[in-house]
């Protein structure tokens, strides 16, 4: 019975994210560059750990392709950076952690596998594929961090978030 009622909690969790992922990285963009999506893999790799943080961001990136036509690059760069915001978190045991996660995944691993990717995708073959996403990810991912940061330094404070927190730490 009571693992039912984690299971429950944390698809509620794991849904709210997406639902505030998928929006907030929607209406906060820059042109190519999607800092909220950063933030949200950081605060998704504190709460929710490597496993759930990817599947918010699947699921969101899912989304944010089908319903706002958002190319490949909504999954490429914000699988990577959720994984690694979250084992990162878990490993260090601190936001930096996370945050250095976020840079390393979205920014470095995600941009250089969404060259391929939008190759596959577009049919088109660039040489300055590797010029444009790289810079912009690194960007959204900086941008993001320092916003994550000043989220997370806050929701440390409160007592229901850290038991939020204690529910996926199971």
């Amino acid at each position: 019975m009571i693992n039912i009622n984690y299971k429950s909690k944390k698809l509620a969790i794991v849904t709210v994210m997406v639902a505030l992922d998928t929006i907030l990285s929607s209406i906060f963009r820059i042109e190519g560059m999607a800092p909220m999506s950063s933030v949200m893999n950081i605060i998704a790799g504190v709460i929710l750990g490597p496993v759930y943080a990817v599947v918010m961001a699947f699921i969101t990136g899912i989304i944010r392709m089908f319903i706002f036509g958002i190319p490949p690059l909504a999954l490429t760069g914000a699988i990577f950076g959720a994984f690694s915001a979250g084992f990162l978190y878990r490993y260090g045991g601190n936001i930096y952690w996370s945050m250095f996660g976020e840079f390393l995944g979205t920014g470095i691993v995600g941009s250089v596998i969404s060259v391929p990717v939008m190759i596959l995708f577009t049919g088109q073959h660039h040489e300055l594929y590797w010029l444009v996403y790289t810079p912009r990810f690194i960007g959204a991912t900086v941008i993001g961090s320092i916003i994550a940061y000043f989220i997370l330094v806050n929701f440390m404070k409160i007592r229901l978030f850290r038991q939020i927190q204690n529910i996926f730490a199971r």
